[in-house]
């Protein structure tokens, strides 16, 4: 059918939104903080919630969100090349939290709140250190390797409190392939109502 959209443009759609989501908000964040927080001892980013929701939505997919969250904070920081690696590689770590979606599946990891937060908490876990690894293997020093973790905290909180939101929400913290077929089916159920 004409105007009909497939799965593959509403992937890409989808992922194009959440790519501008996380170039918009991670710039305003790394831009108010090299400005006017610079000499602050923590960061904050939302790199890994916007990847943890991708990923629950798309799977492996999301690597370019984690890509692109790096891409982002070093532009606007005006980072040196080997912190672009150091940001863009480690972030991909991250991904290594696809392991619950795997065990659990990706609807009870959904509906139980502790395990979207352990989730959620592991994806950042994973970028901080992926970040750690990358700068060590390119000749950092392993303290410098530690602030990778230590200044990142609060952002924890805000990848915690952003997939405890996001869960709640029809649809946006859910495989869309399963989201699709269920909100197809609802439309079928409701037709075949009357």
């Amino acid at each position: 059918m004409k105007g009909q959209m497939t799965v593959g443009r509403y992937r890409a759609v989808d992922l194009s939104l959440f790519a501008l989501m996380l170039i918009v908000f991670e710039t305003v964040i790394v831009s108010a903080a090299t400005k006017w927080f610079p000499s602050e001892p923590y960061t904050v980013s939302l790199v890994a919630a916007i990847t943890a929701i991708v990923m629950m939505r798309w799977g492996i997919w999301a690597a370019l969100h984690a890509v692109v969250g790096g891409i982002v904070f070093c532009l606007v920081s005006h980072a040196t090349g080997r912190q672009y690696a150091v940001y863009c590689a480690g972030n991909l770590l991250g991904l290594g939290a696809l392991l619950w979606i795997r065990l659990w599946g990706a609807e009870r990891l959904r509906e139980d709140s502790l395990k979207s937060l352990l989730y959620a908490f592991t994806v950042l876990l994973l970028m901080q250190l992926g970040r750690a690894a990358v700068a060590l293997l390119l000749g950092a020093k392993p303290e410098a390797a530690v602030g990778f973790i230590t200044t990142d905290v609060v952002s924890y909180l805000f990848t915690l409190l952003i997939v405890w939101i996001v869960r709640r929400l029809d649809g946006v913290f859910e495989d869309q392939i399963h989201y699709l077929r269920r909100v197809n089916k609802e439309r079928e159920e409701e037709k075949g109502g009357f």
